[in-house]
């Protein structure tokens, strides 16, 4: 059955029975999929979907809705569901769709979707994710395009630490994703410069928009030169003031590789409108 599947699409798989084992499931079930797609491939909500999320998050609402049983052994064997044997039927039937030799994540992705009345569906429509766009996305984006403009997984994961940190509310954290010779560009239009000033600087820089249960939206992160990569985000959340029921900010993040590590060299923060 898997004999067209990447080797990333069959660790989601594997992954999928772990987390079968783990809640106890005789069977793997959409969102045992759904689990092991985000643990396999960190980055396909930012590349497909247009949005971050954090698996945690959708993990929590898992919890919240199945309920666990006694884990067992991963060396027990589990049987997929008729639903996620629909899933990766219909991940089969997208490839071939898109005249695709073999089958990624991407395809299981929209096979999930395909099967709107799944719990693993339901989860990643409520947050936004849309077959037919992600289809379109996927059928413009050759392999050699993609393989040239996506950016490294490295610099994905440090944004995606980034703004989990300003969620969660740890402002000063961020300034340590700062290079030494990085900026900051506040809403005000003051430049802050270098990584003393930054961190001197951390909570009056940070702390306006680390609010919790924030949306975000990742509008764009490609590849830029000489090793870096550029992300606008866009930030919204409750005003401060009593006359605006919200504030919408767009991040222009530029991250950069440094000793195998990616670190912030600007970032601008712009006021976009209020509510």
């Amino acid at each position: 059955m898997f004999e067209r599947y990447t080797e990333t699409a069959r660790r989601v798989i594997f992954f999928a029975r772990y987390e079968a084992s783990q809640y106890g499931s005789s069977v793997i079930a959409s969102e045992h999929i759904l689990l092991g797609l985000l643990s396999e491939d960190r980055t396909i909500m930012r590349r497909f979907a247009g949005f971050i999320q954090s698996g945690l998050e959708i993990r929590d609402e898992i919890d919240s809705r199945v309920k666990r049983g006694k884990p067992f052994a991963t060396s027990v064997e589990v049987p997929l569901s008729d639903e996620s044997k629909r899933i990766l039927n219909l991940a089969g039937e997208e490839a071939d769709r898109l005249n695709h030799r073999h089958i990624g994540t991407e395809h299981i992705l929209l096979g999930i979707l395909r099967l709107p009345d799944s719990l693993a569906a339901r989860l990643l429509i409520a947050r936004g994710a849309k077959a037919n766009l992600i289809r379109q996305q996927i059928a413009i984006s050759p392999a050699s395009l993609v393989a040239s403009t996506r950016p490294a997984a490295g610099a994905l994961t440090t944004l995606d630490d980034i703004l989990g940190l300003l969620r969660a509310g740890n402002s000063k954290q961020v300034a340590g994703f700062f290079h030494d010779k990085g900026q900051f560009v506040d809403s005000s239009g003051k430049r802050w410069i270098g990584r003393t000033e930054i961190d001197n600087g951390a909570e009056t820089l940070f702390a306006p928009f680390a609010k919790r249960n924030a949306s975000l939206l990742l509008e764009d992160m490609t590849k830029g030169p000489s090793e870096t990569c550029v992300a606008s985000v866009l930030w919204e959340f409750a005003a401060a003031s009593s006359e605006h029921s919200k504030s919408i900010l767009r991040m222009s993040i530029v991250l950069a590789s440094t000793e195998e590590e990616w670190t912030i060299v600007l970032m601008q923060v712009t006021p976009l409108t209020f509510g």
